[in-house]
């Protein structure tokens, strides 16, 4: 499924467009971007929209699902995790102090998740299959 949003171009440069988009409902309830009610997408331009033409974008809703499961809730199900093992190692080699030990591998999945949260955000920005796409001009 596919959620579609109106915007202008702002700038157009190689088959990528700046487009000025309000916020749709789902923007608004999360509320974490900063500002007004709009928002400045990077999107994909086959169709070869010009500057200060109104368009339609394209964003598969797979993609925010995928970018929101992994934004916040990897970090707490890896933190969880590891707080875990932590514990059952802790347990396993009759360690001192095992609260120490579950603290400190929950900290350190915790640390392995934003490694990675940043990977797939860079890996996300050069992924022509998540980035948005105009698919037609309304004006």
């Amino acid at each position: 499924m596919e959620k579609q949003q109106e915007g202008i171009v702002v700038e157009v440069s190689d088959g990528m467009a700046k487009v000025k988009a309000s916020r749709h409902s789902d923007c608004e309830n999360c509320g974490s971007c900063p500002g007004n009610t709009a928002i400045i997408v990077d999107a994909l331009n086959p169709v070869g929209a010009e500057r200060g033409q109104r368009v339609a974008i394209e964003v598969k809703e797979v993609n925010m699902l995928k970018a929101a499961f992994i934004v916040y809730m990897l970090p707490l199900i890896t933190a969880t995790g590891g707080a875990f093992a932590g514990n059952y190692l802790a347990g396993l080699y009759q360690a001192a102090g095992s609260l120490w030990y579950t603290i400190a591998s929950g900290l350190a999945a915790f640390g392995l998740s934003i490694i990675y949260i940043k990977y797939f955000d860079r890996n996300a920005r050069t992924n022509d299959k998540m980035k948005p796409v105009i698919t037609r001009i309304l004006s």
